[in-house]
Order: structure tokens, then C-alpha cells, then sequence
């Protein structure tokens, strides 16, 4: 429902200073754009980043997904599906929109689930309907040749219930997909613990970020 790409400068230093290329997008917003308007630019921005690739410098061969919340939610659409999904539409088809690992930080995975967030309640009727429900969930799109995920969630979350990443998570390690559950304790939403005490704490879970990264791109 808002949110905007310059709200990535708090995140990318510490990925920059180790040599990633940062790109962040902006997508359709609710309920201006109704689903599946925003997987479909997602996807649309991977294609363009391979088909510019000499234009920025990037590998293609070489792309991770990061996303918070509904970010969360549409980057773990974007690694579990491919063209078959219906929504690679658009520009660059000749690209892939595949990616090749994966960090969705409390994501949304189960719309069928119930939430604590009016305002995801209210889009599950409004902006989904019950058929798009089920094709918005993640885990109904798990196959085994899904790239790694690393998953990271409060464990206090009150907008996205941290059994939405567990769920995930054993949705990817029974199809056979390399995954990584980090539950942050005393955390929130956005991983801050009111009382600073949060376990992993944001230096640790930058470091985590950074391992898989390095594990699963470099």
C-alpha cells in the first residue's frame, strides 16, 4: 500500500562496501495496482537489469532478492516461479526473470493464514479474491530447482505472524531447496526490540546476510 525505493539507502552500505551492486525498484502500489500488477513489474525489473547488463556493470548470471514485508512476499513470488506462472509480461521477454538466491524478511508466504493486520485482512478480499489467494502464496509455488532462501523474521512481528516464514521455511526444506530460518528474538516487524535487545542483533543479522550471499553468489 506505500513505500518507495530510496527507503533501501538504510540497508546497502554494508553490501556496497563489499562489492554488491544495489538496485532497488518500485512497483505498483494497492489499490491503485491490483495483484498480480506487482509481481509482474518485479519481474519486468529483473529482465531489464539482464538485458542492460554491460549498461550496469552486473553479472546476470548473479542476482539476489531482498524484500521486507510485502517486499518479502514478492521476492519469494519471484524466486519460486517462472514463466509458467503467467506473469512474465511486458518488455525484455527475451530475459529471464529468475533469480539466483533469495532473502525475504518477514514475509507475507500464506494468504490462507489469518493475520493480526487489518489491512492485509482487508486486501485478502479486496485486492486477492479467493482464487488469487492461493496464486499469491509462495508456498504454493515451492519446486525443488527454487534457488536458496535465507528467511528472517521477528518472533514479536504483530503485522505478519512469524509462522509465515516457518511455514515457508519447511516448505523449502521438504521440496529439497537449500533454506535458512533466522527468527529474531524480542523483535518486531522491523526488527527492532523496544528495549535494544534483540537476538540477532542488526549487525549480526547484516552479517548473516552477508554469508549467504557470499556463499550462494560469489
Amino acid at each position: 500500500m506505500h513505500g518507495d525505493k530510496s527507503e533501501v539507502l538504510m540497508f546497502v552500505h554494508e553490501l556496497i562496501s563489499q562489492g554488491y551492486l544495489v538496485v532497488s525498484i518500485n512497483y505498483r502500489l494497492y489499490p491503485a495496482g491490483m495483484f498480480p500488477a506487482m509481481i509482474q513489474d518485479v519481474k519486468c525489473a529483473v529482465r531489464f537489469l539482464r538485458a542492460n547488463a554491460g549498461q550496469y556493470n552486473l553479472d546476470p548470471d548473479r542476482i539476489a532478492a531482498i524484500g521486507p514485508s510485502a517486499g518479502g512476499h514478492l521476492v519469494s513470488l519471484l524466486g519460486t516461479t517462472d514463466q509458467s506462472a503467467g506473469w512474465d509480461v511486458g518488455e525484455y521477454l527475451d530475459q529471464s526473470s529468475r533469480v539466483q538466491a533469495v532473502i525475504p524478511m518477514a514475509a507475507v508466504t500464506d494468504l490462507t493464514r489469518s493475520f493480526p493486520n487489518a489491512d492485509i485482512e482487508t486486501m485478502k478480499l479486496i485486492g486477492f479474491g479467493e482464487h488469487n489467494i492461493l496464486q499469491a502464496s509462495p508456498v504454493n509455488h515451492v519446486t525443488a530447482d527454487d534457488p536458496p532462501f535465507l528467511l528472517i523474521h521477528g518472533d514479536q512481528d504483530t503485522v505478519v505472524p512469524v509462522e509465515q516464514s516457518q511455514v515457508m521455511y519447511e516448505r523449502l526444506v521438504q521440496a529439497g531447496v537449500p533454506a535458512q530460518l533466522v527468527v529474531v528474538s524480542n523483535a518486531g516487524h522491523a526488527f527492532v526490540s523496544p528495549n535494544g535487545n534483540s537476538t540477532p542483533t542488526p549487525a549480526e543479522i547484516n552479517q548473516i546476510i552477508l554469508g549467504f550471499l557470499q556463499q550462494n553468489l560469489k
